[in-house]
């Protein structure tokens, strides 16, 4: 029989009892969030990760190779998260793709407006003050007249009569930058208060040596005030006085009179082709721009027919002979001759004044176009818009977004809210009229504060506004011939003439444009963006760094999740419960007055096992010995629910059946 001890049975050899406990340790460790502190959990995903460098850290033997596996782990770790943050910041950027097609190609719409925008014959009667004025301020500054020779006028060859546009804003003559100013019609000398804003980059002396000239624009509601602006010339000066009082007096002339003061398209075409056939009038759209009046636009799509070309070069693009009649040009409005015009798509607004192209008179221009359409991708790659719905601006043109259409909307809407009023040579808002003398007193002064804020980028404008994610370009080449030639001269103007349908007289080439539009070639270059990476390769590349470093798998992520974030949580949150538990009844206990008892002495006195440094777990629990013959009080084993080993261990091992026969 085998020797027992005195806990009954347990003897050199080992006992029933620990060869079951020992069989349960192999086949069921402690893990998860089941370990009681976290030294044993990390020990555990050490001994069973798949990660080997973790694995190495807790088996090797030595301090040496223990650091040199600490060492090397963390250093791929670092690697990896290196890796992976460069795949990341890869994974949004985008690769440009070019691609050229030979096709058909739609024309597009081509914009034309005279320079001049209105008759200068029929706008006498609203502007004739305003010339006058501005005549008046010439011969006293520079001492220019018609017909006379070249005197200055004094102060007190003024008339009499009221100088209208001189009281609203007065011409001003300062002497070497000094606050002291000289007033051109009344030529008495005073003080200027207010901020000075140059208009042009350099100052160059206009007049006598040292006389710079400008105006004040001061606020009706305050008139401390003020802004004074100074321009390097006085051509400069003259001009941007005549257009602000120019622009008050179109203000208040209704839409259906200024069309009729502008150019009709029988005045303007005087000859049309396209893509060798005849064309009209009746080809070309009228739309009204506040700054060149009656503007035609040619392949406008409005009637839903886009024209198209299937072959390049000038013999199949768009030919217009233009009637310019220099004649009937406002002469401070406009110091040019010619026409400007602009490539378009249908569905964009035409800029005329700030992309437009002139073209000479006298002269055959030839533009020569490509094609190019351009695809930018949107968040997160850039921050462009696709239709301009989620910019904060209202679209005030009823055309496709674009960057110029919301900065100009974008101004209007500031400048209707600032000023009470809006700017003349933008769409109207709702509700909204524009700025007059009459109704906004202080509309200038508000309007030049208001630019300046604008230009130093104050007042948002661009930094809401967005590039389209798509758009349409066409590149122009623009070449110059003169024309008519000599030798065909006389009898063209001779033929134009009676085209026009004056028999007698005969038109002057400095009267006429001759324009040509056409595509160089019908190459359509595309220019798109596309991302590097896609999911499929971003997740290819985490995997292959992970498994290149640390051996790693998905599967072995989800664990290192699971462990990391989740166990290790589980473990201090339910130590933090415990103490909180435990410092609650010891409170409860203190109020009720009760004796408090000691851990060892709620733990039983007759279960050494219970005497132990760790929580009782399911290893703990299962060298409990066997019950005495003596009855005496003992403290019941843990209601785990783990503990019932009946369903794991239905039938008895052969080597306790031996030791129950001894």
């Amino acid at each position: 029989m085998a020797p027992t001890g005195p806990d009954g049975g347990r003897g050199s050899a080992m006992a029933p009892g620990k060869k079951i406990t020992a069989r349960i340790k192999r086949t069921l460790p402690v893990r998860g969030p089941q370990a009681p502190t976290l030294s044993e959990l990390m020990r555990w995903y050490c001994l069973n990760t798949n990660t080997h460098g973790c694995r190495r850290i807790v088996v090797s033997r030595g301090r040496l190779r223990r650091f040199i596996w600490i060492l090397l782990t963390l250093s791929a770790v670092g690697l990896i998260l290196w890796q992976c943050a460069e795949l990341l910041l890869n994974y949004y950027s985008a690769s440009v793709s070019v691609t050229v097609q030979f096709q058909k190609l739609p024309f597009p719409a081509v914009t034309i407006c005279n320079i001049n925008p209105y008759k200068y014959s029929s706008m006498k009667d609203y502007l004739s003050e305003l010339d006058k004025e501005t005549k008046k301020a010439l011969e006293t500054f520079y001492g220019f007249s018609e017909g006379k020779s070249k005197v200055r006028r004094s102060a007190d060859d003024w008339n009499e009569t009221e100088s209208r546009f001189f009281n609203q804003i007065p011409l001003l003559k300062f002497e070497d930058f000094s606050k002291t100013a000289t007033d051109l019609r009344s030529g008495r000398k005073r003080k200027i208060e207010g901020s000075v804003f140059h208009k042009d980059s350099s100052i160059v002396n206009s007049g006598d040596s040292n006389d710079i000239i400008g105006f004040q624009l001061c606020d009706a509601n305050n008139s401390s005030e003020c802004a004074l602006y100074t321009f390097s010339s006085g051509v400069n000066a003259i001009q941007e006085w005549y257009k602000l009082h120019y622009m008050n007096i179109m203000a208040q002339i209704p839409l259906e009179t200024k069309e009729e003061l502008s150019y009709s398209a029988d005045d303007l075409l005087l000859t049309c082709f396209f893509d060798g056939l005849s064309c009209d009038k009746r080809h070309f759209t009228r739309f009204h721009h506040p700054l060149h009046g009656n503007c035609y636009t040619f392949n406008s799509g409005e009637n839903g027919t886009i024209l198209s070309t299937s072959t390049g070069g000038s013999e199949y693009g768009l030919q217009v002979v233009l009637y310019i009649d220099e004649a009937d040009y406002n002469p401070f409005l406009v110091t040019s001759t010619g026409a400007k015009i602009i490539v378009h798509d249908q569905d964009e607004y035409p800029f005329i004044e700030d992309i437009g192209t002139e073209i000479e008179t006298a002269a055959a221009t030839s533009i020569g176009m490509h094609f190019t359409r351009s695809r930018k991708l949107s968040k997160p790659y850039s921050d462009c818009t696709e239709t301009g719905a989620d910019i904060p601006v209202e679209n005030l043109y009823n055309k496709s977004y674009s960057l110029q259409i919301c900065l100009h909307s974008c101004f209007q809407k500031a400048m209707v809210e600032s000023c009470g009023c809006a700017q003349y040579t933008q769409p109207l808002p709702a509700g909204a009229e524009y700025c007059n003398y009459k109704k906004n007193p202080n509309w200038m002064y508000c309007y030049y504060r208001l630019h300046e804020k604008f230009v130093k980028e104050q007042l948002g404008c661009q930094q809401i506004c967005k590039d389209a994610c798509s758009f349409k370009e066409w590149a122009l080449t623009t070449s110059i011939a003169q024309w008519p030639s000599i030798v065909s001269e006389d009898w063209m103007l001779r033929v134009l003439s009676w085209d026009k349908g004056q028999k007698i007289n005969k038109l002057n080439k400095t009267d006429l444009a001759n324009l040509m539009v056409f595509y160089k070639d019908l190459n359509e270059r595309f220019i798109s963006e596309n991302p590097t990476n896609t999911i499929v390769i971003l997740l290819s590349n985490f995997g292959g760094q992970l498994g290149l470093w640390m051996s790693c798998s998905v599967v072995c992520v989800i664990e290192i999740v699971e462990v990391f974030f989740i166990d290790s949580l589980s473990i201090v949150m339910r130590r933090q419960w415990q103490k909180a538990k435990k410092w609650w009844n010891d409170r409860k206990r203190e109020g009720s007055g009760k004796p408090q008892v000691s851990d060892v002495e709620r733990q039983g006195h007759d279960n050494p096992v219970c005497i132990d440094e760790d929580l009782p777990t399911f290893n703990t629990a299962l060298r409990l010995p066997l019950p005495q013959e003596t009855h005496l009080p003992r403290t019941p084993p843990p209601n785990y629910s783990t503990l019932r080993l009946e369903t794991a261990f239905t039938e008895q091992l052969p080597d306790t059946l031996e030791a129950g026969q001894h």
